[in-house]
């Protein structure tokens, strides 16, 4: 039986439905993704291997991940920002996503107005650049500069040096992001809720479900997917948070690395060189980087088995 063939576009010629045209439109996407993400994940894996800066390279081995884990400066280090990218990341994904999900199941309301308005207020924090938001928030928590103006807001009690204590540091730069990026769950929410069929929903008024029973037996189990995607993304981008440490506080994890996330440990190991001797290890960052990502394989592939495809 032959293929029956679509014309194209005028002056063209026929598109065969069965024909593997279509690798021509992802083929940059794919060359794209090789270049800047397949190929330095892989090297990364190389790089691990050996000791030295380029050109002056020598194959050691597990030697890097055998000093990860049991050299005592370093694994003190990787240990530490272990430890506390695991806090950052439960501010995320506790606090920020619950926040997204109420704010999504308040903007769906049938008889809520001005949605549009409230759901710019939440998402314009999104597309500020994270190092401007950063330094914005460490003018307003210093003590001195900020100060006065939380006196004139009648908070004089709030201003102290909330990035300057090791116990409040993290909590502080924690909330900061949140505030940041509670759009994007939210939006994916609204999203999700707002493809929920309307006979269910009416459905549920005749069965006489209150709120609460039409979102737990109705909605949530319908976006569902949505909440292990959003899972996802929140665990991936947390542990490869920097950008908002670096603008908060310093790459170093200050104060005495109550700050230090992975990212930052990376980037002094890997790039600029851990203080005090400030020589770059890259077999040591790629080490960190190769652990981490086996890490994050570990933690999204059961979330994507519990949340995806389900019906």
């Amino acid at each position: 039986m032959q293929t029956k063939k679509h014309s194209a576009f005028r002056g063209g010629g026929a598109i065969n439905p069965s024909g593997a045209y279509w690798i021509w439109y992802i083929l940059p996407a794919i060359i794209i993704y090789i270049m800047f993400m397949a190929y330095p994940m892989i090297d990364s894996v190389r790089l691990s291997l050996y000791k030295g800066t380029t050109g002056a390279r020598t194959f050691v081995g597990f030697d890097n991940y055998i000093k990860l884990f049991s050299d005592e400066v370093i694994s003190k280090r990787f240990w530490n920002a272990f430890g506390n990218t695991w806090v950052f990341f439960a501010y995320h994904m506790l606090l920020q996503n619950m926040l997204g999900l109420l704010f999504a199941v308040i903007l769906t309301n049938r008889t809520m107005k001005g949605r549009r308005f409230y759901q710019t207020i939440i998402f314009i924090p999104c597309t500020i650049a994270v190092m401007v938001t950063g330094y914005l928030f460490k003018l307003l928590l210093n003590p001195q500069f900020g100060g006065y103006a939380l006196r004139d807001m009648g908070l004089g009690f709030l201003a102290k040096p909330w990035l300057g204590d090791k116990s409040t540091a993290l909590n502080v730069v924690s909330m900061v992001s949140v505030w940041q990026w509670v759009g994007i769950p939210t939006m994916m929410f609204v999203a999700g809720l707002q493809s929920i069929s309307e006979d269910l929903l009416e459905a549920s008024d005749i069965e006489g479900c209150n709120s609460w029973q039409t979102f737990w037996f109705i909605k949530f189990p319908l976006i569902l997917p949505i909440v292990g995607m959003i899972s996802i993304l929140t665990f991936v981008s947390n542990f490869n948070a920097f950008d908002i440490i670096y603008a908060m506080e310093t790459p170093n994890g200050a104060p005495d690395y109550s700050t230090d996330l992975i990212g930052s440990l990376f980037y002094r190991y890997g790039v600029a060189g851990e203080h005090p001797i400030g020589i770059p290890q890259p077999g040591v960052g790629a080490a960190i980087s190769t652990s981490i990502f086996f890490m994050l394989l570990i933690g999204v592939l059961p979330t994507l088995r519990a949340t995806q495809g389900k019906e």
